[in-house]
């Protein structure tokens, strides 16, 4: 049996190289594990100081190994900047027009320049390549998937929909859906939509907050669209109302998701 490690990467970025912390659960010599990508780093494991609690990403895994002997190898992506460098980082550009919300101040907004297709490249030709040949990763779309939540739930909305041949399931959880108006987001939806084979979409929402209730509305404009061109089947819904929207309440989801993507 080879005992659980969390190794620490450094690898090339735009802006410099980038912290990716690879969680490898306990597991037997020779055996090879499903992996999941996630956004947010530095917040889910448990060691790192955070200001609204943890993922407890490590706790999870170990949980689901103990009762159904299944694990998943965890890549966190870090993102030690501010929140606009975070924002807009995770913000592709190709799904519409960017509407920036009134909670963004006047000031600010010409600062919110997307590169979410740079953050994709990353993940698909930097990332992926050096944690599947240094790990015990299985490889292959049902082996593979990505989470994230707020702006890293747009993300992974976004990486897994353009990117099926590569990821087959996506947490998408209180995703900041809201930079884009519900005609651009059904067109790229739609196009999306008809892929051979489409990534089961773990979509979430709370409602605990001013936040959550802000994300809601352009959430479930989403979901409406993806009744009408996505299999119901690929689509799991959750609601609750009472969470906030920090890692704390994205944790015990989060179990949820890594539960659904181990059995399926």
């Amino acid at each position: 049996m080879i005992k659980e490690q969390l190794i620490t990467l450094r690898l090339p970025y735009v802006d410099g190289d980038r912290i990716v912390r690879v969680f490898v659960p306990e597991h037997d010599d020779g055996e090879i594990l499903p992996v999941i990508y996630m956004t947010d780093g530095q917040n889910l494991f448990e060691d790192m100081t955070v200001r609204f609690g943890c993922w407890y990403t490590r706790e999870a895994v170990r949980e689901h190994r103990s009762k159904h002997g299944r694990a998943a190898i965890i890549v966190g992506i870090h993102n030690d900047c501010g929140e606009i460098e975070r924002t807009t980082e995770l913000m592709p550009k190709s799904i519409g027009r960017i509407e920036l919300p009134s909670i963004i101040p006047d000031e600010e907004k010409p600062l919110h320049i997307p590169r979410g297709e740079i953050f994709e490249d990353f993940i698909l030709n930097t990332v992926m390549p050096a944690v599947e040949k240094n790990f015990p990763v299985k490889k292959g779309r049902s082996n593979t998937a990505f989470c994230g939540s707020s702006s890293g739930g747009l993300e992974s909305f976004y990486i897994a929909l353009n990117n099926p041949e590569k990821f087959g399931a996506a947490g998408v959880l209180s995703p900041a859906l809201l930079f884009y108006n519900s005609v651009d987001l059904e067109k790229w939806i739609k196009v999306k939509s008809n892929a051979n084979d489409l990534p089961f979409l773990y979509m979430y929402i709370g409602g605990g907050d001013d936040l959550e209730k802000i994300l809601t509305p352009s959430y479930l404009s989403t979901i409406e669209i993806l009744k009408k061109y996505y299999p119901a089947d690929k689509i799991k819904e959750v609601t609750i109302v009472e969470s906030k929207h920090n890692e704390s309440a994205w944790a015990p989801i989060f179990k949820d998701f890594l539960s659904i993507f181990l059995s399926e």
